[in-house]
């Protein structure tokens, strides 16, 4: 006797501002899907009003917080038979949204996973950077915590492919400005806000200048894209600690060449005082 058939998964792109950018595949597997599983589904009626769709099928919430439980919900129906639509408040689900999971599940499963390709605001604003986009990576949101984000950005400060980011307005600021320290104040810096809609803005200049563009405060969907690292202005911690000795030697206080050396060459002052205190005890 044969199993169930097997339903199918469907990752559906909404627009990330302009409802204009939905494809006409996005309206119909709307209105086909067994199941439509939504991170907002107040928003999800408001997207199918604006497109003239009628969803037939059960509407459920899919969010970060029911993911987990409700994963299992969604895997049943999908090995029923069903198909399931996910759709996020805005953009492709899984980048930096739900749907990670279910996809997980339902790969494991042997159910079929297909996309509907749409907007995203992490290819839009690298396209609007002006940054080099042969290569980069995707970061998502910074940690919260002053101390946990300035470990992440510590981290990423010799990375030299473009990184992008998602922030909240009210931290946008304080984030900057903890990469200004990071990765230097010179490195080239693009922050998009609100993508496709009517008040479309990309500020883009040294992070320290943007840094006090943003202290007014700023609202609005934030994507902030960094240039990578230099390869050529990245020195192994022995060249750091040669570059301190070198101006100490010339008279400068080691306080103050562990800061110019740290500019000089785009890197935190902390990685340059760790070099030095390793150059000194290479036990450490």
């Amino acid at each position: 006797m044969m199993g169930p058939v097997s339903g199918r998964l469907v990752l559906a792109g909404t627009p990330i501002g302009d409802v204009l950018d939905a494809s006409a595949r996005l309206g119909r597997v709307l209105g086909e899907a067994d199941v439509v599983a939504a991170e907002d589904t107040r928003r999800l009626r408001r997207l199918t009003s604006e497109l003239g769709v009628v969803v037939t099928g059960r509407v459920v919430s899919y969010f970060e917080g029911n993911e987990r439980e409700r994963t299992a919900d969604l895997l049943d129906a999908l090995t029923a038979g069903q198909t399931v639509v996910v759709v996020t408040d805005a953009g492709m689900p899984s980048v930096s949204d739900p749907g990670y999971r279910l996809v997980a599940a339902a790969i494991e499963a042997g159910v079929d996973v297909t996309a509907v390709p749409g907007p995203s605001a992490v290819l839009t604003a690298l396209a609007l950077s002006g940054l080099p986009v042969d290569r980069f990576t995707f970061e998502g949101f910074l940690p919260r915590k002053p101390g946990e984000r300035a470990r992440r950005l510590g981290e990423l400060a010799d990375e030299q492919r473009t990184m992008v980011f998602f922030e909240a307005p009210h931290r946008l600021a304080a984030s900057l400005e903890a990469m200004a320290e990071a990765f230097g104040a010179e490195r080239r810096t693009a922050v998009c806000r609100e993508l496709t809609k009517t008040y479309e803005e990309v500020k883009r200049g040294p992070v320290a200048e943007l840094v006090k563009w943003a202290a007014d405060g700023v609202r609005g969907e934030i994507t902030v894209v960094v240039a990578g690292a230099d390869p050529g202005q990245v020195l192994t911690p022995a060249e750091l600690a040669r570059e301190v000795a070198t101006d100490e030697e010339a008279g400068t206080p080691r306080k103050q060449a562990i800061a110019d050396v740290a500019k000089r060459y785009n890197v935190p002052k902390r990685t340059v005082y760790d070099a030095v205190l390793a150059a000194r005890d290479p036990g450490q």
